[in-house]
């Protein structure tokens, strides 16, 4: 038996050692810093490939690598979100308009470990019926991380999200779910942002995982378009999404991702 690897459970999920933290601290804390350091040029006007040229300049910068620029042969540094477009959206020439809100999600490779997190933005000033939304969503994100914690399921996180998103009369889309990260991009679980309490695997120590919920101000129902790649809402209703990648502790969890400028939600500045 090889003692520097992780154990694994029987649902296949790996559980890293106290040792592993600091790595995903590491690489955690880089992915919020990037996203800290884009906020500025998320106006009107900007384009979305300029973003993501941004982006890519800045884990050169730091020595780290992109984890999304040759996965399944994806070619940028991001994926970027705009307006009704859920996730995995393609940076190119579209230029953002006033009151446009989007999500960037960013993941870096650092010494072999992933960071990988996501946050909303404004173009200017949001809608009331779009700052809700944000509103929303992050607040969902934080109820599933409070529900992290050893004894508790993987159900319990996707029950809490989905119970507070559906009293908000929105909805959580199921096409996309969260995932186990470490030494790997994407590791057993799937973890979903709904689902029934006392569902799932149990949550252990060492356990490293994404929560990332996607919620809609209409139908949940999402379809993916021919670039393969891009996910948008069917309705064309206003989506959001929030991401953290998540560690369990001995009595909780610690969370890898926070923005070191405390600019996680984009409306900090109201």
């Amino acid at each position: 038996m090889d003692v520097s690897q992780p154990a694994v459970t029987a649902e296949g999920i790996r559980v890293y050692r106290p040792e592993d933290f600091e790595g995903m601290r590491v690489a955690g804390r880089l992915a919020a810093e990037i996203l800290d350091q884009i906020a500025p040029y998320v106006v009107p006007g900007a384009a979305t490939g300029e973003l993501d040229a941004r982006i890519e300049a800045a884990v050169n910068a730091a020595g780290a690598v992109s984890a999304t620029i040759g996965y399944r042969g994806y070619r940028h540094a991001s994926c970027i979100s705009v307006n009704h477009v859920v996730c995995h959206g393609i940076p190119g020439p579209k230029r953002l308009k006033d009151g446009d809100i989007l999500n960037i999600d960013v993941t870096v490779i650092v010494d072999g470990w992933y960071g990988d997190s996501s946050r909303m933005y404004v173009a200017g000033k949001p809608a009331r019926r779009a700052e809700r939304l944000i509103d929303v969503t992050h607040e969902a994100l934080m109820r599933g991380i409070a529900e992290v914690k050893p004894g508790n399921t993987y159900g319990d996180i996707g029950a809490a999200i989905q119970a507070y998103v559906e009293s908000e009369r929105c909805s959580v889309v199921r096409d996309f779910c969260g995932h186990g990260l470490g030494r790997e991009f994407h590791e057993p679980p799937n973890v979903l942002h709904f689902g029934r309490r006392g569902a799932g695997a149990v949550l252990r120590p060492g356990m490293f995982f994404t929560i990332e919920p996607m919620v809609n101000l209409g139908r949940a129902e999402t379809k993916t378009l021919a670039d393969g790649w891009t996910a948008v809402t069917r309705d064309k209703s206003l989506s959001a999404q929030f991401e953290h990648s998540i560690g369990v502790t001995e009595d909780g969890c610690e969370i890898f991702t926070l923005s070191p400028g405390g600019l996680f939600h984009p409306t900090w500045s109201r």
